[in-house]
């Protein structure tokens, strides 16, 4: 006999939900049972993260409604708009971008806003005896007692998933829940999300990353401009059939193709930036880019790939050796020098770094030009700069409703595409590319990197700055490897494999010395 179903905590039917002519959900219907892993999988403006603020009560549907399993087992109407409703039905939420108090330690963050107010003394020490059982049970280990701006990225990610067990949540929702993890870290995350699911929670997770979809979950929903098109069980979906479905049609890898590289653009001479962390030092860095190739610059995160970025966004100066623009050496460091210079900016962090959270669509894209291309006798030329944007939301599939939409109301993909069209339509001499791709869908990374080899082919130097080795070997003609705050030689890439390059990026692999860089003429 076929094992018995299990039962249904949560379900939303026929949930629309409108921002002015944007449809971002259409008539959606999904169930979530007791003890499985569900991905909802889509491109980056596909709705997935308004689907789950509707059922968190962040947003309120148009229509439709959310119904959460009572104690009996029957599904009833969840009040719409109130998160409280939500957490005393047993859901409970983890945001892409997290919702902690840094100054605060991991306990008192767990324990805020559980307590009734009129309490004078707070009983950390049951709460304490909870946690440690908590984290016994689900293997998320966490030093209770630091602040949390202390704490790594994915012990912050411990906390907010223990603030919802704490809560004794039966539904457990992560938007983006890799977004800035390391594979280890991701790894560790969903070993834990299993144990929880084989305890009888209910987990659902909101992703466009095919490989961690494809191992992790139990079922797969998939959304395309706001309507399901699929719902497929793990076991009988592939990545090619899943890629499909997200964006409505084939998506070839990208190649790169063989070219000598031209004139050099780019060279750093025994250059240092002083720091009182790994990430914001480097030391004694030597590097050359070229005139139509790309230098990829592989690293785990904190090495000094940072430092290396803000010194070639003027953000920070050299401490020692010396920065050179086409022969000529930099003696001024600063952002809208580099700008005019050539220099075409991608941030890691499009939020703090790449965008203004309060200007529109069409101010963002046009920052970086006001005063060469959109200011005439001290006034801006509000139609070229709506035009530009139009244009841009037009050959860049920005999902918006329009140009005057604030950027803060995109999703993070939409954001990053802005801030890609900002830089990249300006055809810069020089481009320094820093996570191009995090947290975009597969078919947006595919068009970055389409982008990145027209510019490439177009005589651009490209500097690539990335995590992820697959795409560093696709659009790489040469790689070095950031460990330590220390440079490697620039090496072919045909010459290097994955498993050398990660012994370097652990420090362990032997670097070759880095790459003497020639004088001009």
């Amino acid at each position: 006999m076929p094992p018995e179903p299990r039962p249904v905590l949560l379900a939303l039917r026929g949930i629309t939900k409108r921002f002015g002519a944007l449809v971002a959900n259409d008539a959606i219907d999904l169930d979530l049972r007791s003890g499985e892993i569900l991905a909802l999988l889509g491109e980056n403006g596909a709705g997935k993260t308004t689907l789950m603020n509707i059922l968190f009560g962040h947003y309120t549907a148009d229509a439709g409604e959310v119904r959460v399993a009572d104690g009996a087992g029957r599904l009833v109407a969840l009040p719409p708009g109130r998160p409280r409703a939500a957490l005393r039905a047993g859901i409970g939420m983890v945001h892409q971008h997290f919702t902690l108090a840094d100054a605060l330690t991991g306990l008192d963050n767990v324990m805020l806003g559980t307590e009734p107010l009129w309490r004078l003394r707070r009983r950390t020490g049951p709460a304490r005896r909870r946690l440690d059982d908590l984290m016994h049970r689900s293997g998320l280990a966490v030093d209770l007692d630091l602040p949390v701006g202390r704490l790594t990225v994915g012990e912050r990610q411990r906390i907010e998933i223990l603030k919802a067990l704490y809560r004794d949540v039966r539904v457990l929702i992560l938007d983006e829940p890799t977004a800035v993890l390391t594979p280890a870290e991701s790894e560790g995350l969903f070993a834990t999300l299993r144990t929880l699911a084989d305890r009888g929670l209910a987990v659902a997770f909101i992703s466009h990353k095919l490989g961690e979809v494809m191992a992790a979950s139990d079922r797969i929903a998939v959304l395309r401009a706001g309507r399901k098109v699929a719902e497929r069980e793990t076991a009988g979906a592939d990545r090619g059939m899943l890629a499909a479905l997200m964006v409505g049609r084939a998506v070839p890898p990208s190649r790169r193709s063989a070219r000598p590289p031209g004139r050099e653009v780019l060279a750093l001479d025994a250059v240092s930036v002083a720091g009182h962390h790994a990430r914001d030092r480097l030391e004694e860095a030597s590097l050359s880019v070229r005139e139509g190739e790309i230098v990829g610059i592989a690293g785990v995160a904190g090495n000094g790939q940072a430092a290396l970025a803000r010194l070639l966004f003027g953000l920070v100066r050299p401490a020692a050796g010396r920065v050179r623009l086409r022969g000529e050496a930099v003696r001024r460091f600063d952002p809208g020098l580099f700008v005019r210079l050539g220099i075409g900016r991608i941030p890691e962090d499009r939020h703090h770094e790449g965008v203004v959270a309060a200007m529109s669509v069409a101010e963002t894209l046009a920052a970086e030009e006001i005063r060469t291309r959109f200011q005439r006798g001290g006034f801006l030329r509000l139609a070229a700069i709506r035009a530009r944007a139009l244009a841009a939301i037009r050959d860049h599939d920005i999902r918006c409703p329009g140009p005057e939409t604030p950027v803060r109301l995109l999703s993070g993909g939409n954001m990053q595409k802005v801030v890609l069209a900002r830089t990249l339509d300006r055809a810069p001499a020089l481009i320094v590319a820093a996570q191009p791709t995090r947290g975009l869908d597969i078919g947006a990374v595919a068009e970055v990197h389409r982008r990145l080899l027209d510019a490439r082919a177009r005589g651009a130097a490209v500097l690539l700055i990335s995590e992820d080795l697959d795409e560093l070997f696709a659009l790489s003609d040469r790689i070095a490897v950031m460990a330590r705050s220390r440079l490697s030689a620039a090496l072919p890439a045909e010459t290097l494999d994955a498993t050398r390059l990660g012994l370097m990026m652990a420090g362990q692999g032997e670097a070759a010395p880095q790459e003497p860089v020639p004088e001009p003429g």
